[in-house]
């Protein structure tokens, strides 16, 4: 069985105990659709939050996996309104169950069980419509990708996430050009929710520019040779500021983003990604290396 195939099987172990756990407590709102498996990790989450149910790793796999819910739900057409129905639905369910009850404690015990196994996983997909984010926890003392999405501008690969050395990770973009192009500068660009509160749902069309916000790197460096694309031999590591991963979390993970650079004759090369499950992944990757 391969890496992956564990990681998906962790994960469908890890849902139906949830399912059955929630059940024991809140046995109407367990049916199984998108929504409802969102409502089963949100309940849970809350609960852990109100009576500090499990240890801190536990506690971010089920972050994870409560992100990872949102962004199936989403993708499966349920209405970002009716999940925030959901989330206060779950919240308000944890908030009226005792802490002492002895259902909860039987929740404790099959998630905490159900999650041990998420929570030594060291790598795991995170599937968007589009584009997927790959997150890897496995320990190194070289520099590698924590949690990267893959692209292209032309025929030059570009990838976006949190890279680094141990347990230090910078959101950071790497590019290998063909041929000899240097851009001066980089940001990223991004629907603004302060302009346009409702998501752009168009592909991998960014939103008119009259809404959008852009956030520029704070640097650029040679990349580490481990963080390059197969077969590339250099590329530049642009690095940004965390401001910039609040601010994706804040898309819809459906919604398009990109990475541009800018050149000195003024031309930029605009790079299409996906929010996708950037949260989950980031929740993951929070849970430390194993």
């Amino acid at each position: 069985m391969t890496i992956g195939q564990n990681a998906i099987r962790t994960q469908t172990r890890a849902a139906a105990a949830l399912l059955a756990a929630v059940a024991v407590v809140t046995p109407a709102a367990a049916s199984g659709g998108p929504a409802d498996t969102y409502y089963e990790r949100a309940f849970v989450v809350a609960a852990d939050a109100r009576c500090d149910l499990f240890q801190p790793q536990i506690g971010r796999a089920l972050t994870a996996a409560t992100a990872q819910a949102r962004g199936a739900a989403l993708r499966s057409g349920v209405a970002a309104s009716d999940l925030t129905e959901v989330a206060y639905r779950a919240r308000a369910r944890a908030g009226s169950v005792s802490c002492a009850d002895p259902d909860l404690a039987v929740v404790r015990d099959r998630v905490d069980g159900a999650f041990a196994g998420w929570a030594r996983t060291a790598r795991m997909t995170f599937p968007g419509d589009r584009f997927d984010w790959v997150a890897n926890r496995s320990a190194y003392s070289r520099p590698t990708w924590r949690l990267q999405q893959a692209s292209l501008v032309g025929s030059s690969p570009v990838a976006f996430g949190y890279a680094g050395e141990g347990e230090e990770a910078a959101l950071t973009a790497v590019v290998s050009w063909y041929g000899n192009p240097r851009p001066t500068a980089a940001r990223l660009v991004f629907r603004d929710p302060a302009k346009a509160p409702r998501p752009w749902l168009a592909g991998d069309n960014l939103i008119p520019a009259s809404a959008r916000a852009s956030l520029w790197a704070s640097g650029v460096s040679a990349a580490a040779p481990t963080l390059l694309a197969d077969g590339k031999r250099d590329g530049q590591a642009w690095t940004f500021s965390p401001s910039a991963a609040a601010a994706l979390e804040q898309l819809d993970p459906r919604e398009a983003f990109a990475l541009e650079f800018h050149f000195r004759d003024g031309s930029v090369a605009t790079v299409p990604f996906e929010a996708g499950d950037f949260v989950a992944g980031r929740a993951f990757i929070a849970m430390g290396t194993v």
